[in-house]
Parts: structure tokens; sequence; C-alpha cells
């Protein structure tokens, strides 16, 4: 088995380093482009999070959305008021229980955001074609691992709450 040089434990912990910081400065850039987002289209941050989360898990019932958006459920009652008021959702009856209701996005509504973004869309997309296939599954992976940690921190810090 190859052993691991000092010098190369040392470029592995700054490269580490490096990926960390690109990833707080990266968290930054999109919380500023959803502000901006947001500000256009006169949505909070928690407003547009909903938004993202119905348009991509959707239609979800407001348990589901406050669980996946990490909500409680009474903030949550009050955030759905707010997008239903200005027409974003829309709150659909099941059929057989009329006490069960399921959220969706409206898809005019969705497709104003999608064009606001557009621009970061379209930058990511000229990014991405620098790389291979096999780069590209690396990074995603890296991204997906990234996620899960990120889900399991907030976990602890629920559980610790």
């Amino acid at each position: 088995m190859e052993q691991t040089q000092p010098g190369d434990a040392r470029h592995r912990r700054r490269t580490g380093n490096e990926i960390k910081a690109a990833l707080r400065d990266l968290r930054i850039q999109l919380a500023l482009l959803n502000h901006q987002v947001g500000g256009k289209l006169a949505l909070k941050d928690v407003d547009l999070d909903c938004l993202d989360v119905l348009s991509r898990n959707g239609p979800l019932t407001p348990s589901a959305l406050a669980r996946q958006a990490g909500l409680h459920p009474a903030t949550l009652t009050g955030i759905l008021d707010r997008l239903e008021r200005a027409g974003w959702i829309v709150r659909d009856r099941a059929r057989g229980d009329r006490r069960s209701v399921t959220i969706r996005v409206l898809p005019d509504r969705g497709m104003e955001v999608f064009r606001l973004y557009q621009p970061m869309i379209g930058a990511m997309d000229d990014v991405l074609t620098d790389y291979t296939d096999a780069e590209l599954d690396l990074i995603a992976g890296f991204l997906q691992r990234c996620t899960e940690a990120g889900r399991t921190a907030n976990g602890k810090l629920t559980q610790d709450s």
C-alpha cells in the first residue's frame, strides 16, 4: 500500500480547504441571486424556497412541504396564504377527503421564476461544457454527497434544539 508523503497530506488539506471556501463563495452568490430574483417577483427568500421545492417535487401536502423546506407547519401556513393571495400556488382539495389538500405551483407563474434564473442556468451550461462525461459524473457525485452531509448536519442541529 502506498504511503502518503507529508507534502501530499498538506496539498490534500490545502485543496480541501480551497474547495470548502469555493462552496461557501458559491452559497453566497446563490443566496444573492435568490434575493435578486425574489426582489423582482416581490417574494421573500423563504417563499422562493417553497416554490422551488414545490416545482421540483410537487404537488405536495402542506406537511410534506414543511418537512422538505425545513419549516414549522405554522410558519408554512402563513407562507402558503401569502403565495396563494399573490397567485403563485393553488391548494387542491382531494376528492375523497375534503380535508386533505395538495399544493401546486401555477405553471405560468413558475415560468416567471425560471425566466429570471435563465442567465445563471445558461452560464452553468457554458461552464459544464468544459468537462468530460466522467468529470461531470464525479462532480455530480461530489455535490450529492455534500448535500447529504448538509442534511445530516441539519438533522443533528435540529435534534439538538
